[in-house]
């Protein structure tokens, strides 16, 4: 089987990578069965080997597996089954559900202060901010600036406890915005709405921002939903770069 580095298949507008044509080839082989639950999966060599791809991409996708919960890893003896369904997904410390619950509760609010309290101070920073964000082509300089971002909009509305509350989900939410932009092709979409959300912050308007703020967590949770139950797809085949 060729799932080498250059090949991507269709799956709607976006073209697929390597790395998740691997995932999504491991995952079906447990989900059917073909690894069960206690087995452990071949080693990376035979991996590579098998499906014709660099440790890197097979390395990427095996973390992806652990995220879903389907896998765990344990040094020096491998990568282990331990579920055969993708049931809540996990960033760090956090199941994906719990987090995007906090983040309606807390995101959504901090949006409406900001858009009351902003500074001019804050806008240029998040203005900022989002230029770099629109301009990077690189998944895990994104991510960083991804964080920033949400954090820049705790700062925002002028209150230390939201920004401490950021703070600590931190991590959570760059592995959540990593998994999304690599299994979802989140990028260019999470960045229109980013602008919503500054252009509501620049007008002052509060229910614009809490409106643009819970779009953009319906987004979230509407790409990470087709993640976790994807539609069925066809065979991969061949195909160029992706795009």
């Amino acid at each position: 089987m060729n799932l080498s580095d250059s090949q991507t298949v269709s799956r709607g507008p976006r073209r697929v990578s390597a790395m998740e044509a691997v995932l999504g080839h491991l995952r079906a082989a447990i989900e059917r069965g073909d690894y069960v639950i206690g087995d452990k999966l071949p080693s990376e060599a035979e991996l590579c080997r098998g499906l014709e791809v660099s440790r890197p991409v097979l390395r990427e996708a095996l973390r992806a597996l652990q995220t879903m919960g389907l896998t765990v890893s344990k040094t020096g003896k491998g990568t282990f089954v331990v579920a055969d369904a993708v049931e809540d997904p996990t960033f760090g410390d956090y199941a994906a559900s719990d987090l995007l619950e906090v983040r309606r509760h807390v995101e959504i609010p901090v949006a409406g202060y900001a858009a009351r309290r902003r500074t001019p101070e804050n806008l240029d920073h998040l203005a900022h901010l989002l230029d770099r964000m629109e301009r990077e082509t690189d998944t895990t300089a994104w991510v960083a600036m991804d964080t920033l971002f949400h954090l820049g909009m705790a700062e925002a509305a002028q209150n230390p406890v939201f920004r401490r509350v950021i703070e600590e989900i931190r991590d959570a939410l760059a592995r959540q915005s990593a998994f999304l932009n690599e299994l979802g092709g989140r990028r260019e979409q999470s960045n229109r709405e980013h602008r919503a959300i500054v252009e509501a912050l620049i007008d002052g308007s509060e229910t614009d921002a809490v409106e643009a703020m819970a779009h953009h967590l319906d987004r979230v949770e509407s790409t990470l939903t087709d993640i976790v139950r994807p539609p069925r797809t066809d065979t991969p085949t061949e195909g160029g770069p992706e795009a």
